[in-house]
Order: C-alpha cells, then structure tokens, then sequence
C-alpha cells in the first residue's frame, strides 16, 4: 500500500491520535457481526431480537446461553495484526484515545492501555436489577445465576438495543473528538449514533480524519484519506510507511 506523504506526516506530528473502532476490525480475527446470520443451534434466532432488555426479560435462560455461546466463539478467536498496529501506534504518538464499538476485548488483548468501550464488554457481567458489576457469585446451577447481593438475575455487561451508552464513556469519546488533532476510522459503517458523531465532531474541530475500511461509508467523502482495506493489512502498512 502507498500512503499519501502528507497522512504520514500527519500521523508523525499528531500531538493526540483518535481512534474509533467497529465490528470490521473484529470481523478480521473471525468475531461474527450482529449482521452475519447466526450459525448451529442459533440460526433460527434473530440476534437483534435477542440483545434488549424485554428479550431478557421474557426468556432470561436463552439470552444468557446466547452470550454465553457469544463468549466462547470470543474465546476462540485472537487479535489481528489490525489490533496489534494500533498497540503499537499507542507507543509512537504522544497520546492515543481508543474509543472502541466493540464488546470482545480483543484491544485489551493485543496490549491496548485504556480501552474506551462504549458497549460494554461481554467478558463482564452486571446485575440486571441494580445495573452494576459484579465480579463473583456462587454457582448452583442457575440460568442465569443470581446477583450475590439482591438476588436479581446477573446480565451480560453489554449495551442492549434501546439502552443508553455509559455515561462516561460516551462523555471520554467526544472529549476525545473534540481535543484531537488527527482521528482515524476504523471498521465502522458510520451509520450507528452516537458513535458516528465522532469523527464528524472531530473534523469539524479542525482534526485531520482518516478512514479505514473495504467498503465505502456515509463518511468516506468527508474523510481528508479514505484507506480502502482490512485494518489487517492497511494499519501495518501504514505503520512501516510511518516509522521505517
């Protein structure tokens, strides 16, 4: 890949690096998408019937077993040279804001410090009743099993169709939109609020936006470079360009 002279000077000097990822870049390490249709005993569920707070509500044993098989398929799958770029980028720019989509915590795998995860992780779970984490409860043999402390059924700590976004996460993305000189997408189709504010806030703040992606986006024209590729093969790339 040849990249533009002026993107590598940019990514040089960038004083403070953005960067939101999306289902792409985990789709590159083999982590199915909401829009991929589910396999084996799943395929006849509709995933986005499954991840709301009635879904659970109605059939709390099936959404728990669901992410249950979700978790192990996470399990299975490792970090792409994609993710593995941007822990490397983290070390060569004087600051770099992760904001990720994701919820399988394969940043955090490939070595990414201070991940902002704006829907949740799926390695976590929380109380449904309370709606905060808990990290142990005894087993005995519940689907789902019980919060240690009120006795409500513990969830998955995942943002759910119709919830809200952390507050606080939400609220570190666009600090980090609004501060950055230079915002890379990535993975993303741009299309799901309120994370595809950020790279328009950003490049209305005066930030340089880059976008990575194998197919074109409602953002791609806004972008001052649209990478067209797997995060797989362009971050690296760009990386080598960057820093030979």
């Amino acid at each position: 890949m040849n990249s533009p002279a002026p993107l590598l000077a940019a990514l040089r000097t960038s004083r403070h690096l953005a960067v939101l990822t999306g289902a792409g870049i985990s789709a590159e390490s083999g982590v199915p998408t909401f829009r991929d249709a589910l396999a084996g005993l799943w395929a006849r569920y509709d995933p986005m019937a499954l991840a709301t707070r009635a879904a659970f509500q109605r059939d709390p044993k099936l959404v728990w077993e669901w992410y249950a098989w979700r978790r192990r398929l996470v399990s299975q799958v490792t970090p792409n040279p994609g993710h593995y770029a941007l822990a490397d980028l983290a070390q060569r720019v004087p600051r770099l804001t992760l904001v990720t989509q994701n919820v399988d915590g394969l940043h955090q795998a490939a070595g990414s410090p201070e991940v902002i995860e704006l829907h949740g992780n799926l390695g976590r779970v929380k109380c449904f009743d309370e709606d905060r984490i808990i990290n142990g409860w005894t087993e005995t043999g519940e689907v789902p099993p019980r919060c240690p402390d009120c006795g409500g059924w513990l969830r998955p700590d995942v943002v759910w169709f119709g919830e809200a976004l952390p507050r606080a996460a939400l609220a570190a993305a666009f600090a980090a939109a609004e501060g950055c000189d230079l915002f890379f997408s990535i993975g993303t189709s741009a299309v799901v609020e309120p994370a595809a504010s950020l790279p328009r806030m950003a490049a209305e703040r005066g930030a340089l936006l880059v976008e990575v992606n194998p197919e074109t986006t409602p953002l791609s024209d806004a972008a001052s470079w649209s990478l067209c590729g797997p995060a797989g093969l362009v971050l690296p790339a760009l990386l080598a360009a960057a820093w030979p």
